[in-house]
């Protein structure tokens, strides 16, 4: 199994590393041997040498640095995506790859792989979330200046806190096994069951998280407590 952390240093925000770390870490618990490789700003990138990519999140100047070296991936991306292959985007990573950003910094072609577009608002908006995807419960935290309209496939429904825009029910996108979202902790450490189900998909066959007591133990804790605050 071949990952790609893709602008490791320049989109890291909220200890989004945890994300790689953890799917490395499983995948090893259940055989699976894999290798990360970390590029950036300068590196050659190609997609079709991966099974799995990640891209986390990172102030809106470095988002803006990150999706001019990005533009010229476009058409080998969307390929990647379109064939199926497994893709997380965390933060205001995935906003890159909708038509544009517009905000305080100036106005931004996106890549225009989907067709949603994002509004960068002064007011930063911070809280704790409560999503759901399918049958799960996933917890976390956002933290944004961004609202996003134009989504026709959302990832998740919102129980508690912000989603795509103040008074929305969804938030990220799901297309393939393409995942953007903005919800943060990082996503695969605070929410270990999902984890489970996203490499089970990845390496389609069960992948089990039962080294991951203490983990499965804060998410428990987190999702109680949130949970209380919900009521």
């Amino acid at each position: 199994m071949k990952i790609l952390h893709l602008y490791h240093d320049l989109m890291n925000l909220y200890g989004d590393y945890g994300n790689v770390s953890a799917i490395s870490r499983i995948l090893d618990l259940n055989g699976v041997e894999c290798t990360v490789d970390r590029l950036s700003l300068g590196d050659d990138v190609d997609f079709c040498r991966y099974d799995f990519v990640y891209v986390g999140s990172g102030t809106e100047q470095n988002q803006k640095l990150a999706l001019e070296h990005l533009r010229r991936y476009k058409q080998p991306l969307r390929e990647y995506i379109e064939n199926g292959k497994f893709l997380l985007m965390t933060g205001n990573s995935f906003e890159m790859l909708g038509k544009s950003i517009s905000g305080f910094l100036g106005e931004f072609e996106g890549l225009g792989i989907f067709d949603f577009s994002t509004q960068e608002t002064e007011k930063r908006f911070t809280a704790d979330a409560i999503f759901t995807f399918e049958e799960d419960t996933l917890v976390g935290f956002v933290n944004k200046c961004s609202l996003i309209s134009g989504i026709n496939s959302p990832l998740f429904s919102v129980q508690m806190g912000m989603g795509d825009s103040p008074d929305s029910k969804s938030e990220g996108i799901l297309y393939n096994n393409f995942f953007g979202t903005h919800l943060t902790g990082p996503l695969f450490v605070k929410n270990p069951y999902f984890l489970e189900k996203f490499a089970s998909g990845l390496c389609g066959n069960d992948i089990k998280t039962d080294a991951f007591i203490y983990e499965k133990r804060a998410y428990e804790i987190t999702k109680g407590k949130l949970g209380e605050r919900n009521e």
